[in-house]
């Protein structure tokens, strides 16, 4: 399975998805706790988009044809909303933007790697609710440089995202693309931000205009609900070993109702297990994507698990490698109420055939949220 999977331990509407042991997370905190003593003076870059949180107006310009030689510039204003989440270990931005070329909208999941110390940028389209490949990097001397490798026009770039110019009321963002691996920069999307004094509600509330065309499917979801999980200890391996766990889990809509943000707390024999999963609705599919991250890893993991609900029951799907074989994996959401619900996780290794079902949620809602700091 990939190793970020493994991590992540795949959630799906609070669902913890498999790990072959639940030591694994708990062993790669421990070595990276090992790590950290041993660096003692390496740096914690935990906090360096701290600066980033609030609400902001932007003034975007953009070029319009890059690494083509075009010079024309287009601009937009727009609002900025960054806030933290998952108990401050990662942050959640969305932009809203409007000029002569139309509107913008962006979703982007900032998660802090504690291993590596570095950060990824996971940025969302509005068009198609997909994830982009996620830029890498961290913090020198008050500048954030992040990079990765991508498609553009048919030919492989590298990208890079640069923070500066950074005081407590303003800062600067760039992006720009290099097709010679990195000897020259065109700068593509240049961002000037200034903070506004009045810190904006959290968003989540879906305009009433949209359709109800799949994008609702998750709402019975939200709010927080208790949960006992029972886990396969060794799936396709004919064992019929389980361990069971309990915990609680938190749903919240954002974007607009675009997506949702999940926040898991479990506990078992195995230890103390934290997960965060993003959710996005693609408008053009109809169907949802899922992506998985865990507090040692701070990656979202790959592949996202694709699916929709039809006749109440949802279903999701991806193919990944376990145990050094290609499988299928399977999520299902199923009886649900008002206050339960029940999903299972399954693994296929003979295309689709047979399934053998290795992780068993069942939920109930906690009516009463007044303990929970909003």
């Amino acid at each position: 399975m990939n190793p970020r999977r493994l991590a992540a331990i795949s959630l799906l509407v609070g669902v913890l998805g498999w790990c072959p042991d639940l030591t694994f997370p708990l062993a790669a905190q421990t070595a990276s706790g090992t790590r950290s003593q041993q660096a003692g003076t390496e740096r914690d870059g935990s906090h360096d988009f701290d600066f980033n949180l609030g609400t902001w107006k932007t003034h975007i310009s953009r070029l319009q044809q890059p690494l083509t030689g075009s010079t024309t510039w287009t601009t937009m204003e727009g609002t900025v909303v960054v806030r933290k989440v998952w108990d401050g270990r990662a942050q959640l931005e969305e932009i809203e933007a409007d000029g002569s070329a139309g509107h913008f909208e962006g979703l982007t999941l900032f998660l802090y790697n504690p291993q590596s110390r570095q950060w990824s940028l996971n940025l969302a389209n509005s068009d198609d609710g997909s994830l982009g490949q996620p830029s890498v990097g961290e913090f020198k001397n008050g500048r954030g440089e992040f990079f990765d490798q991508e498609s553009f026009n048919g030919r492989a770039i590298l990208v890079r995202i640069v923070w500066s110019d950074i005081t407590p009321d303003s800062h600067r963002f760039e992006q720009a693309f290099s097709d010679d691996g990195g000897k020259t920069w065109e700068p593509n999307f240049v961002a000037m931000l200034t903070r506004e004094k009045q810190v904006a509600t959290e968003t989540g509330a879906q305009p009433a205009s949209a359709e109800l065309d799949g994008r609702n499917d998750f709402d019975f979801n939200l709010g927080t609900w208790k949960e006992h999980t029972s886990r396969l200890q060794h799936p396709l391996t004919g064992s019929t070993t389980w361990i069971e766990m309990d915990g609680t889990s938190v749903f919240r809509k954002i974007w607009n109702g675009r997506a949702q943000l999940v926040e898991l707390e479990s506990d078992g024999p195995n230890g103390h297990l934290e997960l965060l999963s993003l959710r996005l609705y693609n408008p053009r599919a109809h169907q949802w994507s899922l992506t998985f991250a865990t507090i040692n890893v701070g990656i979202l993991g790959t592949p996202p698990t694709i699916g929709e609900f039809k006749n109440g029951r949802g279903e999701f799907y991806d193919q990944e490698l376990f145990n050094g074989r290609a499988i299928w994996v399977r999520f299902t959401i199923f009886e649900i109420t008002p206050d339960s619900a029940q999903s299972e996780q399954a693994f296929s290794n003979d295309g689709g055939k047979t399934w053998e079902t290795n992780w068993i949620n069942k939920y109930r809602r906690v009516k009463d949220e007044s303990h929970r700091a909003h």
